[in-house]
């Protein structure tokens, strides 16, 4: 039987749920006997249970009704079932518990707590397993998950909002919007998608920023990081209302990441100044720069993003697309 409409079904059915289950990877799960859809369940929350779980629960309402044993169904999974134990069980055993006894897996976990443990167990216990059906999608919808766990890092983004001169902001210190409103809101689904936003002291004092992500749908907001050694910081501010931050004094741009590997974290958006900026770019460690490119220039009383041309270009990006957003240009450059 071919299994690809259904592991594509799959892999929609956990894309609906990849903001609030970051920084997990989304996973989506298919029950069928024969071709017919018996339940579905996917991994709806961080903390909460996986997909396989809850399509098997979903699935027991129906023992009876539309089938007699689960030894007759296959379950079909976008990712590796687990095989620890973490914030829930184990997600093999739940499987071998129920009796299925045919698994469909889209990609293997790259996770090392997992990494092919989870179909050695189910093929152990009496379980067919055929695993890497649609692998590709299934990698690049969780791609800072795969990035991190091959990588050991998380997936680095700068973005910046320049004038048509490459300034960021004017020196005299007034607060300057560059970018458009439509530009703005599209910054709002970027930060959503990302596991942290990291930013330096100066922006946040200068700026009053509250680099939250204001978006019209359930999501996990990104973790706060604020590199900074001031003492005068203040925390009722708007930047550290009702939220999960950490204030680093460290300037090691490889310490600070080094750190983040060790977490949940998966993928780790900066948005600061130029000085900041220029460093992470200059630690090579830098994945992806999105740059949103006003039509206005801010002349000679503003601060440049960088003491050449074409510095993302010399640093080893490639531009990958550009595309306009009202007035305003959206460059994306990916490491080569």
């Amino acid at each position: 039987m071919n299994y690809e409409d259904l592991m594509k079904r799959a892999i929609s059915l956990a894309d609906q749920y990849k903001y609030t289950a970051k920084p997990n990877p989304v996973v989506g799960c298919i029950i069928v006997k024969n071709k017919t859809i018996i339940s579905e369940g996917a991994h709806k929350e961080f903390g909460s249970h996986h997909a396989e779980v809850n399509a098997i629960e979903e699935a027991k309402k129906l023992q009876g009704i539309s089938f007699v044993s689960f030894e007759e169904l296959t379950l079909i999974c976008t990712l590796e079932p687990c095989n620890h134990l973490g914030k829930t069980g184990p997600c093999t055993e739940a499987i071998i518990n129920s009796g299925i006894k045919n698994v469909i897996i889209g990609a293997e976990d790259p996770n090392p707590l997992v990494s092919g443990s989870g179909i050695k167990n189910l093929i152990s216990h009496g379980v067919a397993v055929q695993a890497g059906v649609c692998a590709e999608l299934v990698q690049e919808q969780n791609k800072f998950f795969f990035f991190k766990n091959t990588n050991k890092r998380p997936y680095i983004t700068i973005k910046i909002a320049s004038s048509k001169d490459g300034k960021s902001h004017l020196a005299d210190g007034d607060r300057t919007f560059i970018t458009s409103k439509e530009s703005r809101q599209d910054v709002q689904e970027l930060r959503a998608i990302h596991d942290a936003i990291l930013t330096g002291g100066n922006t946040v004092v200068n700026d009053l920023p509250k680099m939250n992500a204001r978006v019209n749908f359930p999501l996990n907001q990104p973790k706060k990081i604020l590199l900074s050694n001031k003492s005068n910081l203040d925390l009722s501010a708007e930047f550290f209302k009702d939220c999960n931050y950490e204030i680093l004094n460290e300037t090691g741009i490889h310490k600070i990441i080094e750190k983040y590997s060790k977490t949940d974290i998966t993928s780790i958006l900066v948005e600061a100044g130029p000085k900041l900026v220029n460093s992470f770019l200059d630690s090579g460690l830098v994945d992806k720069v999105i740059i949103y490119e006003s039509q206005n220039n801010l002349g000679p009383n503003g601060v440049n993003w960088f003491k050449e041309d074409n510095t993302v270009e010399k640093l080893g990006f490639k531009l990958e697309s550009s595309y306009k957003i009202e007035t305003d240009t959206k460059k994306i450059y990916i490491k080569c």
